[in-house]
């Protein structure tokens, strides 16, 4: 997790310098006169460079909160109620507090996408943004998860606690999943990168 929220968004220093200094006459390219609006490169790259800002403290919420998940399986599986939903309520917090940084981040890259770009920061942006929301996705299963052991968990009752055991792991398999195509469409974003900037190099 720590890895795949670092690089989550190179954009301000390698997509801005990379992909900004390649086609350079998209403004033009796109018919607006010759007083039209200017290349917006720069400020694109202002934009995404606050989104880093808000991931940067996504980042720190999930850092000092890893192995949440594992601790989670262990006290179920010790029939620990007390820990396990005193955990499941603090990660259902973390998830909530997270989820606001993210829409900002994602609503920023969105302008960032409307503005006059190249076609290849364009796309790099897309696939950033997707990889965003299915990361987003991805955190509202394990909230569900967390949600549903904390007012459900019951190691009294056995047929509710197994159906309990049952959801929570579907949710937190379906957490993993999606966060493998989070990660696929960021690293499809990040080998455009490297693409461009090879490009441009030669």
């Amino acid at each position: 997790m720590r890895r795949r929220l670092a690089n989550s968004l190179l954009i301000a220093v390698l997509a801005a310098a990379s992909l900004g200094a390649s086609c350079k006459s998209s403004a033009n390219s796109s018919g607006s006169g010759i007083f039209g609006p200017a290349d917006q490169t720069a400020q694109a790259a202002d934009l995404v460079a606050q989104a880093n800002q808000d991931l940067q403290k996504i980042k720190v919420l999930y850092e000092e909160n890893e192995g949440k998940r594992l601790e989670i399986k262990k006290a179920m599986e010790a029939n620990d109620t007390e820990t396990a939903k005193r955990i499941a309520n603090e990660v259902e917090k973390l998830i909530n507090d997270g989820a606001s940084f993210a829409n900002d981040a994602i609503d920023k890259i969105q302008k960032a996408q409307e503005m006059e770009i190249n076609d290849d920061y364009r796309e790099y942006l897309r696939l950033k943004e997707q990889s965003l929301k299915l990361e987003a996705d991805a955190f509202d299963n394990y909230r569900q998860a967390a949600k549903i052991l904390n007012e459900n968990f019951d190691p009294k009752d056995t047929a509710k606690r197994d159906k309990v055991k049952v959801e929570f792991k579907d949710l937190t398999d379906k957490y993993l999943e999606t966060m493998e195509r989070a990660r696929d469409y960021s690293h499809r974003a990040n080998e455009l990168a490297k693409e461009v900037a090879e490009r441009e190099q030669n």
